[in-house]
């Protein structure tokens, strides 16, 4: 039987429960799939932080390295201050683990609302390919006279040929394997920021002579953002660095129908991948049940894409669907119809009714 080792990461708030829902799923999947998963659980968050002490050791670093993939849940914690578990916890797996490409589908499921008006599944279908470990969030920078009314406060945004290449380089092929309109869009903003998107720009257009199959297309970051209000139709793949991949997909989640079906892919091609859910531990909803756990199950479903388990993928997406299409009455939090653990049933249920 072939088997995977997945390192799991529930996290606070309720990341745990809508991991439990997650490997709910998974355990379905490997009945009728004949797959095993070994999972390995990491008390990896705010609650460990607090009573020991510890981030993430480098222990924990070393392992998760050989996993197949990484399963996390969601991490942040009220009374950790900000960034702490942030930076040393979220940005230290992406830059240790070299998980330099962040993979965000932006799929409108039928029977999911959108607030674009006028648009349907048909026209919100594509996928944002962010650079994960370069820009502005590698903390290069500093400040000068802080806390006097002369302070100055410099953040540096880093972009190496390599880096960005390897980025691009993925894209264009993500671009080919998904088989659509194989139109690559680069966002950017090279009217302002002349030197980082130069450097962008340039390599997109010169590794684009290798894909000669790939439309390629330019916009600055503000039109993306107009054009995926007005015509998300138009984009296939888009990529893009840190910062703009950040708020992009962000975007991109409120009109596939809201945090609460949005997952994402955090991926060393070369290595391991990370697959979550993208919103975060909301820890008012804790231990109440009502949380939606559909994005935890579909970062499950993006792992399985990532292990080449094609036909699994599309059955649990398949779950998915009918979840959302026949079941539920909101994504939202408290207003689904059924209870986090319901959910997660149903997903269950449809997965080994397949025929």
């Amino acid at each position: 039987m072939k088997s995977y080792d997945i390192g799991v990461i529930p996290g606070d708030g309720t990341g745990p429960e809508v991991t439990e829902e997650a490997i709910k799923a998974l355990n379905a999947i490997s009945e009728v799939g004949g797959v095993q998963f070994n999972l390995v659980h990491y008390d990896i968050g705010g609650e460990r932080y607090l009573s020991k002490g510890e981030l993430l050791p480098d222990t924990v670093l070393s392992e998760l390295r050989e996993m197949d993939a990484v399963l996390l849940g969601a991490i942040g914690h009220p009374k950790v201050n900000p960034g702490i578990l942030e930076k040393e916890i979220l940005l230290k797996l992406r830059f240790e683990l070299d998980l330099y490409i962040n993979l965000r589908p932006v799929i409108l499921l039928p029977g999911v609302y959108t607030p674009i008006k006028d648009k349907g599944p048909e026209d919100i279908d594509f996928v944002v390919v962010r650079e994960n470990t370069e820009g502005l969030y590698t903390g290069s920078g500093g400040f000068l006279k802080k806390g006097t009314k002369n302070e100055v406060a410099i953040q540096e945004s880093i972009n190496t040929r390599g880096g960005v290449e390897r980025c691009i380089r993925f894209a264009f092929e993500y671009c080919r394997r998904r088989n659509k309109e194989k139109r690559l869009t680069l966002c950017g903003k090279t009217n302002v920021l002349t030197y980082a998107f130069d450097l962008w720009e340039r390599v997109f257009n010169e590794c684009g002579r290798d894909y000669p199959d790939i439309e390629t297309d330019y916009a600055h970051v503000d039109a993306i953002c107009m054009w995926m209000v007005k015509n998300p139709e138009f984009f296939d793949v888009i990529v893009t660095d840190n910062m703009f991949g950040d708020i992009i997909t962000d975007l991109g989640a409120m009109i596939q129908g809201g945090m609460g079906i949005a997952a994402g892919g955090n991926i060393n091609p070369e290595g391991v991948a990370m697959f979550e859910p993208i919103g975060g531990s909301a820890p008012k909803y804790t231990g109440l049940n009502k949380i939606n756990p559909l994005a935890a199950i579909a970062a499950v479903q993006m792992m399985l894409d990532y292990l080449e388990e094609e036909t699994l993928s599309a059955i649990l997406l398949g779950a998915i669907k009918r979840v959302v299409k026949d079941d539920v009455k909101s994504l939202s939090a408290g207003k689904m119809g059924y209870g986090t653990r319901e959910v997660g049933d149903l997903v269950a249920r449809y997965i080994r009714s397949t025929d």
